[in-house]
């Protein structure tokens, strides 16, 4: 009869997950989930912050009345309709020019917010894995180190082939926790700064088509190939 011989255990990354624990597995597969989810927010927010840098050039050249109605993005449109609806709705008699004025600033700005914080959406995630990612990780590296000091203990052999495979376990799991804590971490800092420069711009476009909405004799915000020119007082 032929000796059997025992195969050889593997020491590959695709190995050693597969050998681990299964509360370090639950670890491992939980921080490769909140991993795929952040990755998920991070581009979906480069999408709309882009959309958004977009809106607030164009709400630039509003202010000078270069921007033809065509081409102007959904934020421009919501900013000027909140505007005028608060310039129609909310007109009363001896009204000053700087009221008027202040209406006008609190109406866009309103809704330049609701817009800044639809894009936010998501962002306490990232910040959550960015937090909580390494501890996750690191919960289960202590808990893989335990598994194996236990392992020492119950076979009485201190040798490397006993330790090593288990420590190498846990620290994978430590490594998955960096790997989606760091990328986290570094795109929620850009995507708030972003926004924070956004919102920046938007609120100078803002107060400057406040001004000039509240002259008497309104020059137009938007210019149409087929139509008269969008002013203060007209809804679009």
């Amino acid at each position: 009869m032929e000796p059997v011989i025992a195969a050889a255990p593997d020491y590959s990354i695709y190995g050693l997950v597969m050998q681990a624990d299964p509360v370090v597995k639950g670890v491992m597969l939980l921080l490769v989930i909140g991993s795929v989810i952040c990755w998920a927010i991070i581009f979906e927010k480069i999408f709309r912050i882009y959309r958004l840098n977009r809106g607030i050039r164009q709400l630039e050249r509003a202010e000078d009345g270069t921007l033809e109605y065509r081409s102007a993005s959904p934020l421009v449109r919501k900013i000027l309709s909140a505007a005028e609806s608060e310039a129609e709705e909310g007109a009363s008699r001896g009204e000053t020019r700087s009221e008027l004025r202040d209406r006008l600033e609190r109406a866009m700005r309103l809704t330049l917010r609701q817009e800044l914080r639809r894009v936010e959406v998501g962002l306490p995630f990232l910040a959550t894995i960015g937090s909580a990612g390494p501890f996750i990780g690191l919960f289960g590296t202590v808990w893989g180190i335990v598994n194996s000091f236990t392992a020492i203990a119950q076979q009485k052999d201190t040798s490397l082939a006993v330790v090593a495979p288990g420590i190498a376990e846990a620290l994978i799991a430590t490594a998955l926790g960096l790997a989606a804590a760091i990328p986290a971490v570094m795109a929620y800092n850009q995507i708030s700064v972003a926004l924070g420069r956004a919102y920046a711009r938007g609120n100078m476009s803002v107060i400057e088509l406040a001004k000039r909405m509240a002259r008497p004799q309104a020059e137009p915000i938007l210019r149409t190939a087929t139509a008269e020119p969008l002013r203060a007082g007209k809804r679009f």
